[in-house]
């Protein structure tokens, strides 16, 4: 920890730039007439500028390279070094991701065009040679080699399902922000024993999103869009690729919204609908359904996001691959108690 000054610093730097950032994205937002309408499922009432999150892509991206450039005389460059093409990969990687989110924020693209972008973005790791190649054994001590068929697969598979997590979880005021905020703090305090540099750069991630909460927690004067979410879910799944948190930990930190998803996506395929067809069964709408305030279920599902983190960072990887599969039951059955609640309030 004689480095805490140091990754400090560097995410005040980066909140710093996406706080100055998001206020110019908002007036560009404003401008060019990004904005999400009111309707039936959104909580705004009024017009809402989105694609805020892009400065949070910006500012990672910006923040985070100047950093690797001076990796040397901030001393972080101890420990296990971090490959010139995973760096790249996660950055450039982060930046594009963010441009093609802005894409459909302006554009508000057809459902098969965003799955378009979303496996070019997952497709990133791997053009730069990261991929997951080993896995946790559950069953026992030591890791699994897989077949690298199965691991670009996975891989692939991985970043695209932490795209579509985030996106699904994006539906209140500052959710998303703060649930990736606390799961890039969390990356970053299991990757400093070994990893200085990885660990400073989840830091960044996560101070740019502290910059942008400023004007995205409730009530947000911009959303982050789908700019924010796709380049804030790639660095998470690309951090957790790179780091000594392994696959695994980043499976128990971003549970939440990686079960919720499922069990959307579930819902919607057993009610013969698209799992990209547009309801109202998210967990955090069934909490307000239930009769939580927005601000209310915002703070619940942050602290469960907190717990699932402790959790990540105090047990080992068989034990967070058990704690994920409780977890799994554990969401479900609030899911349909929630479910019944809101019935009766109606």
């Amino acid at each position: 920890m004689e480095n805490a000054p140091v990754y400090l610093s560097i995410a005040a730097l980066a909140a710093v730039v996406a706080l100055v950032g998001t206020q110019f994205v908002r007036r560009v937002a404003v401008a060019f007439n990004l904005a999400d309408a009111p309707n039936e499922r959104r909580i705004n009432t009024t017009l809402m500028p989105r694609a805020g999150g892009f400065a949070v892509a910006l500012s990672f991206f910006l923040v985070g390279a100047t950093v690797t450039i001076l990796a040397a005389p901030l001393g972080l460059t101890g420990g296990t070094p971090l490959p010139t093409s995973g760096i790249a990969a996660l950055l450039l990687g982060a930046l594009l991701a963010g441009v093609i989110g802005l894409a459909d924020d302006r554009f508000d693209l057809r459902a098969r065009w965003q799955l378009v972008g979303q496996l070019v973005i997952s497709a990133v790791p791997i053009a730069f040679g990261v991929r997951i190649a080993i896995l946790s054994n559950p069953f026992g001590a030591g890791d699994l080699l897989i077949p690298d068929a199965i691991g670009l697969a996975l891989t692939l598979f991985w970043v695209l399902g932490m795209q579509n997590a985030m996106n699904f979880i994006d539906g209140l005021d500052g959710l998303s922000g703060g649930i990736a905020l606390i799961a890039a703090v969390t990356l970053g305090v299991i990757a400093l024993p070994a990893t200085p540099l990885l660990a400073a750069l989840c830091f960044t991630l996560a101070g740019a999103l502290a910059g942008f909460l400023r004007h995205n927690f409730y009530p947000a004067s911009i959303y982050m869009g789908t700019s924010g979410v796709l380049a804030v879910a790639y660095a998470l799944a690309v951090l957790s690729l790179l780091g000594t948190a392994k696959v695994v930990a980043a499976l128990l930190i971003l549970g939440l919204p990686i079960i919720d998803a499922f069990f959307v996506i579930l819902g919607r395929l057993l009610a013969g609908r698209s799992p990209y067809s547009a309801d109202k069964t998210h967990i955090h709408q069934r909490l307000i359904d239930a009769g939580l305030s927005h601000r209310g279920a915002v703070l619940v599902l942050y602290g469960v996001t907190l717990l699932l983190s402790v959790g990540a960072v105090v047990l080992t990887a068989s034990a967070a691959v058990y704690a994920f599969a409780g977890l799994l039951v554990v969401l479900g059955g609030a899911i349909v108690w929630l479910s019944r609640r809101a019935e009766r309030r109606t």
